[in-house]
């Protein structure tokens, strides 16, 4: 064990600790109401999360920050996670944050659309649909007049002449019931507004003005698509979330049913970096969700969750809030369809957003290996002609895709004339100028060479920090520490073209380096005869053909040249 608790020293106050390994890189960071007894509990006999063996077994140290209060070790935690993205956190799969529908906390408020709401807003959201909710925010200013960001509250503004602004400088004592209905239909209590819409669109339809109907018709459809239409009705379902979970390796997605007054209305699905921690991934995702939502009086889970998030939730509300893992009736059918939902949407994810065929060749493979990434790939291989132009280069592979500016040529400098210490002399080189590190270093070559550059990992103690492998060609069998040899299915294309991306790579630096050292000017290989040197004796032959017929007393008489230099000139030019 990298980690010896009986000599940690810990505090019993609130915050936040990251695991980190010997090159002092962040593994992991959770947040505590008390860092001592909660980092304790990874080293119990029996770990409650799959993760943590290998997390402690990765691990070198641990650091802490200690907060003030529970609440701000959520919100550092969030911050440290995006910051440095650790291997082990479950996290949100991109650091994009959808915009809200906010209502400031002013005498007379105003309604704006932003990802950065001001203090004391109460806020609707976030919405990944951003035309629609556009499209919304646009029809409550003008069906209602209410303020919005640019409003100034000065008499004869343009949004006042356009009718779109009720503001104060208009009607100050009725500005408040604006301010109620537009909260009203936020809240979803939109039926007097759709039925007035549709009514409207009805009477244009039968007039044949069919334009204005259709825009009347996409401002209903925008409502809808905004503020969730509702399909699904049960007197069971009050003010409550589904939350459903489905997994595929390192991809989850999370799908939020949103039900309120006895009516479903709608759904959310947010896409998830997985860790194969379930607990871990949902506790993650309810602290990012309901950090900027109002968590409601019931929330469905796929898992239990930790008491110190149950008591956070209380805190965003206000108020009690139920968590539930349902075993039967009605809540556990909400709680299925929300299920059937993310499963339905992780296959979508797979085909479409991450659908590029190199992002799922990276994912299959990682599957295949049992990694938990495989989303960069450095491989290396050594070419040489009977002992002469010993080069060796290496690629990378990110996420699929050649990386071509970490691209690298090197040229063997020892005398070494096997492709296996060839190889340890590049990759010590290419040892000393990482900072970090991939998550497979691939050989090609066999299981030779695989213990060879073991070997040379741990004399520079990065035998924990580097994964290697060698993928031999005649087979394509991959080598690996600790494991049986493995022929590669068509789950491992990555592998063979990454091997077949550098094969191709240090054969055309071998072929340039051949051909570069063919044209090469024979004088400039001679020792002691540089470029000056080499015009003096130019000019006095009269030229090249005059040179080469040059005795070596011919040669003495150029100033510069004594007797030494020019016989390995007389030398050199015979070869």
């Amino acid at each position: 064990m990298a980690i010896n608790p009986v000599e940690l020293e810990l505090p019993r106050e609130p915050g936040v600790y990251l695991f980190k390994n010997k090159s002092k890189k962040v593994l992991y960071v959770g947040k505590a109401t008390e860092i001592k007894s909660r980092v304790k509990s990874y080293f119990s006999a029996n770990p409650d999360r799959l993760m943590i063996p290998k997390l402690i077994e990765k691990s070198s140290h641990i650091d802490y920050i200690v907060t003030t209060n529970p609440d701000e070790a959520l919100i550092l935690e969030r911050e440290l996670i995006r910051k440095y993205k650790p291997r082990y956190n479950s996290m949100l799969k991109d650091d994009r944050s959808y915009p809200l529908i906010a209502l400031t906390n002013e005498k007379y408020p105003r309604i704006m659309y932003t990802r950065n709401p001001p203090p004391g807003s109460r806020t609707w959201g976030p919405f990944p649909n951003v035309s629609a909710a556009k499209q919304v925010l646009q029809l409550l200013r003008k069906q209602f007049g209410i303020r919005d960001k640019d409003c100034r509250g000065k008499d004869g503004c343009l949004s006042m002449q356009l009718g779109l602004c009720k503001g104060p400088c208009l009607d100050p004592e009725g500005y408040p019931e604006i301010v109620k209905i537009v909260t009203n239909i936020l809240d979803g209590k939109a039926e007097q507004l759709l039925h007035k819409l549709t009514k409207e669109m009805e009477n244009q339809s039968q007039k044949m003005e069919y334009e204005k109907a259709g825009k009347q018709r996409d401002m209903i459809r925008a409502i809808q698509s905004t503020l969730s239409q509702r399909i699904i009705t049960s007197r069971f379902y009050r003010d409550c979330d589904a939350i459903g979970f489905s997994s595929r390796g390192s991809m989850s997605v999370v799908t939020i049913l949103h039900a309120k007054s006895g009516t479903v209305q709608g759904q959310q699905t947010w896409p998830l970096l997985h860790r194969g921690d379930i607990e871990d991934t949902i506790c993650r995702f309810v602290s990012e969700f309901y950090s900027t939502n109002r968590p409601p009086s019931l929330i469905l889970l796929p898992c239990n969750i930790s008491q110190f998030l149950s008591e956070w939730l209380f805190q965003k509300r206000g108020a009690k809030v139920e968590l539930r893992v349902p075993k039967r009736g009605k809540l556990l059918e909400l709680k299925n369809l929300a299920d059937k939902n993310a499963e339905f949407q992780i296959e979508r994810e797979r085909g479409i957003n991450t659908g590029s065929l190199e992002q799922r060749a990276v994912n299959e493979c990682a599957d295949y290996l049992g990694m938990d990434s495989l989303d960069h790939i450095v491989c290396f291989d050594m070419a040489q002609l009977q002992g002469k132009n010993r080069v060796g280069a290496s690629i990378s592979v990110k996420l699929g895709r050649p990386e071509k500016s970490e691209y690298r040529k090197y040229n063997v400098k020892g005398k070494q004339l096997d492709d296996i210490r060839m190889m340890l002399e590049v990759l010590d080189r290419w040892l000393k100028k990482q900072k970090t590190w991939p998550d497979l270093l691939l050989i090609d070559g066999g299981e030779t060479h695989l213990k060879f550059v073991y070997d040379l990992l741990k004399e520079n103690r990065l035998e924990e920090k580097i994964l290697i492998a060698a993928l031999a060609k005649k087979e394509e069998i991959l080598f690996r520490i600790d494991s049986e040899p493995l022929i590669l299915d068509k789950r491992g294309r990555v592998l063979i073209f990454a091997r077949d991306e550098a094969h191709r790579f240090v054969n055309l630096f071998h072929r340039k380096s051949r051909q570069s050292k063919l044209l090469k000017d024979p004088l400039e290989s001679i020792e002691g005869l540089g470029a000056k040197k080499i015009q003096s004796l130019l000019r006095y032959f009269g030229g090249r053909q005059g040179l080469l017929h040059a005795s070596i007393n011919d040669l003495c008489k150029v100033p510069g040249i004594g007797k030494s230099l020019a016989k390995r000139i007389v030398d050199g030019l015979s070869k």
